[in-house]
Parts: structure tokens; C-alpha cells; sequence
């Protein structure tokens, strides 16, 4: 709940006449009195016994100063502790260990409910304050290893039943989860920016084309100078969605460009995907162009177009509106966890509420399917791993085409590529270190 505790500290008394030195002692007491009271009604749980230590002395400060004995000084504070499960800031120790108040609501709910959750990624997602939402299984699992006591859920849920005298109506999602105005502001932005550069499938006047559509070949040089031109277009689109996210244009350009460089594809992949049409097994670009699966392949998306479309079925049984995929975009282009961010936490603070507008609109639009969150939040983790993947077809495509890559495409790619490589490095000297 806190980041830190001032503590004021005395030092030896300097010689002076008697009226300030009297003076002087009226105010270090009634100053120390005053810090007494504030930081032991303030301060959270887990530094309590040290601060109970700390008060000791302040309150004795009195006598001393009457008794004319040198004040002694407080001990130091304890330094801040995170939530043992997610980073977050902690609020106090609930359940046995230190924890922040979404997490002890998490284990408390999951507790009562005797909710069974599944992973699909072996155990092995890692919990953090941005991701915490996003495998269920994984972070209950990791309240349990930390030491977080189900017992004391079940004592605590029996003292309030006695308590009340009976169980309390259980509330459903719908009364759960309500939209404050400010979200609401937020959700309509977003929705709005997300329309003005994204029309949907049924806006578009549809085509096609028969080139190259019989079998795959390694590269069609005519649907590749028309997917690169289409391609630039998406990113100029993609840029003026950014700028249109609420908060975005406040951070540092620095930031701002390291967002966009690293979302980019991101954001393309899902945007395309979301004009998948399964029957035909095809896909629509922004000026209506439509192409199967084999003539993407041809246009230079090769060996990843398989993962794509996989990718593009998978987002089908969401079903997903305009303003979800507003939303969901929006949280893959501000995120925290980029590298080489100047001032992450501000990236943090901008993705906190787009978090919880899309949790509580996607529960209210569809209350009987309470996992869609999650399930959409997981997919950011699949799209930057096609990511990763564009970044090594990218590679390859350099030498299967006869000039260079346009602009735009080539700084988007190269990020991408960037990252990857480094993240490679950082492993290898990890694996080397290790042996």
C-alpha cells in the first residue's frame, strides 16, 4: 500500500540560550507526537511489529526531552515488500503471506467457490502484475507454493457467516462489474478510433484475384508489390489508432516509437485475422483485396501463414466485437514489459484501466461466458510468438526479393528481429554460465 515510511531523525543537540532550547524541545515533541500518530494508523500490516518498536520510542520522546535526556533516535524503517505472487504492491499479510488485495481476492474467491481451473501452457506462465489475469490456473497455483492457507478462507468465510446470522445473497457478474464513467470514456475512444482505421468485413467492396492461386510457390513477386503496398498502409493506420489511445501521446516520443516498433506486427496480424472468413478459408485486406490461403502464402507470408490461420480460427469461437478488439489492441500496443522503455511504469499506468474496461465490458456483454477475459488476454502471448516467427521469415524474404523491403515494413520487422536476438543472447549466456 506503501512505497516507503519517513522517519524523522534528531541529531545531537547544538549549544544555544536556554529560551530556544526549550523552544526547540516543544517542537521535536509535538512534531514526533504528531508522526506517531499518522504512520501507526497508516501503516500496513507487514511492518507492524517493527513499527510498534518504532512508536515505543516516540512515545517515551516527552519524558526525555522533560527529564532533559537526549532524544533517542527510531530505528530504521523496514525496506517495502511486493506481493510474494504477482509485484504488486502489497497491502498486508492476508492468508499468511504478503500479499496485494487482488490476489487475496482471487484466492478467497477460488477458495469458496472451490473453482477448478486449467492450463494450457503445462504450468509453466509466468505471474505478474500485467499477466496475473491471464492463466487462472497458473496463479492460483502459485498462492498455494507461496504458503497462501486455504484453511484460513474457510475459518474467515465461517466467522462472517456467524456474524451475519446468514450467508449473504451470492451477486452475479452483472452486479459485480460495473462500468464507471471514466472507463465508459475510455471504452467509447477507443471503439470509435478502432472503426475510423479498421472498417469491417461487411464495409469493404471485396475482390479477387487468380494469381498464383493454384499451389504454393515460394514467392509471387506481383501479390507480394500488392501486399507491401497494402502492408504500409495497415502500419500508417495502426499509427493513427496509437495516437488515438487515450494517454498515448502524453508519454515521451523515445517511448511512443519503442510502443509502436514493438506492437506493430502485433497488431497487424490481429487485425487481418479478425477478417478471416473460415468457410472459404480466406482472408481480406483493407482495400477489399481477398486471398486464400495459398496466395498468401505466395505473397510473402511463406512458411508462417500456416500459423496465422491457425491463429485466425482460434479467435473465431470469441467472437469478439469492434470494441473488444479495440480494446485488445490497445493493450498489446501499451504494455509495460517492452525493452528499452524510458518510463515503463507511466506504460503501465496507461494499460491498467484498458485492462479493466475490457474485463468488464466483455462480462457484461456475455455474462454466461465469464472466461473471456482470460482467454482473450492469452492470446497477446500467441500473437508475439507468430511475431517472433515474422521476424525469422523476414530473413529469408530479404533474399527472395529482388529490391529491399519498404521502409516502414523493414523498421517494424527489424524491432522485432532486434528483440529477438537479444532475448536469444541473454539465453545463451544464461545456458553458458550455468554449465
Amino acid at each position: 500500500m506503501f512505497d516507503y515510511v519517513d522517519v524523522q531523525l534528531f541529531g545531537t543537540a547544538q549549544p544555544s540560550s536556554p529560551d530556544c532550547t526549550q523552544r526547540r524541545r516543544q517542537n521535536h515533541s509535538e512534531l514526533r507526537r504528531g508522526q506517531g500518530r499518522r504512520s501507526a494508523a497508516d501503516l500496513p500490516e507487514l511492518f507492524l511489529g517493527h513499527w510498534q518498536s518504532a512508536v515505543s520510542h516516540t512515545g517515551s520522546s516527552g519524558s526525555d526531552h522533560a527529564s532533559g535526556r537526549r532524544p533517542c533516535s527510531p530505528p530504521p524503517p523496514r525496506p517495502y515488500k511486493p506481493c510474494v505472487i504477482c509485484q504488486d504492491k502489497s497491502s498486508g499479510y492476508h492468508y499468511g503471506v504478503s500479499a496485494c488485495e487482488g490476489c487475496k481476492g482471487f484466492f478467497r474467491r477460488s477458495v469458496q467457490k472451490k473453482m477448478a481451473y486449467t492450463c494450457r501452457r503445462d504450468r509453466k506462465c509466468v505471474i505478474t502484475k500485467v499477466s496475473r489475469n491471464v492463466c487462472q490456473a497458473c496463479r492460483l497455483h502459485k498462492c498455494l507454493a507461496v504458503g497462501m492457507s486455504a484453511q484460513s478462507v474457510r475459518n474467515d468465510r465461517k466467522s462472517h457467516k456467524a456474524k451475519e446470522g446468514e450467508e449473504a445473497p451470492q451477486m452475479t457478474i452483472g452486479d459485480t462489474y460495473e462500468m464507471s464513467a471514466e472507463l465508459d470514456a475510455i471504452v467509447e475512444k477507443i471503439c470509435r478510433a478502432h472503426r475510423d482505421t479498421f472498417p469491417s468485413l461487411h464495409q469493404l467492396g471485396q475482390y479477387t484475384t487468380m494469381s498464383s492461386s493454384e499451389q504454393r510457390v515460394q514467392l509471387d513477386l506481383g501479390l507480394w508489390d500488392k501486399f507491401s503496398d497494402l502492408a504500409t498502409r495497415c502500419i500508417i493506420k495502426v499509427v493513427e489508432f496509437a495516437k488515438r489511445v487515450p494517454g498515448f501521446t502524453g508519454l515521451n516520443i523515445a517511448d511512443q516509437i519503442t510502443l509502436l516498433r514493438a506492437a506493430c506486427l502485433d497488431m497487424l496480424i490481429l487485425r487481418i485475422c479478425a477478417r478471416y472468413t473460415p468457410d472459404k478459408d480466406t482472408m481480406t485486406f483493407s482495400d477489399g483485396l481477398t486471398l486464400t490461403r495459398t496466395q498468401i502464402h505466395n505473397a510473402g507470408f511463406g512458411p508462417l501463414t500456416d500459423q496465422v490461420f491457425t491463429f485466425a480460427g482460434q479467435m473465431l469461437p470469441l467472437q469478439m466485437d469492434d470494441t473488444e478488439s479495440g480494446l485488445l489492441s490497445a493493450i498489446c500496443l501499451v504494455s509495460g514489459d517492452r525493452q528499452d522503455l524510458k518510463e515503463p511504469s507511466k506504460v503501465e499506468s496507461l494499460q491498467e484501466p484498458l485492462l479493466e474496461a475490457l474485463k468488464i465490458y466483455s462480462r457484461k456483454r456475455r455474462p454466461s461466458v465469464p472466461l473471456l477475459f482470460p482467454k482473450a488476454l492469452m492470446k497477446i502471448t500467441d500473437l508475439r510468438s507468430i511475431s517472433a516467427k515474422g521476424a525469422e521469415r523476414v530473413v529469408t524474404l530479404k533474399m527472395e526479393i529482388p529490391g529491399s523491403l519498404p521502409p516502414l515494413i523493414q523498421e517494424m520487422l527489424d524491432e522485432v528481429l532486434e528483440k529477438k536476438d537479444q532475448s536469444q543472447l541473454s539465453e545463451s549466456r544464461g545456458t553458458r554460465y550455468s554449465s
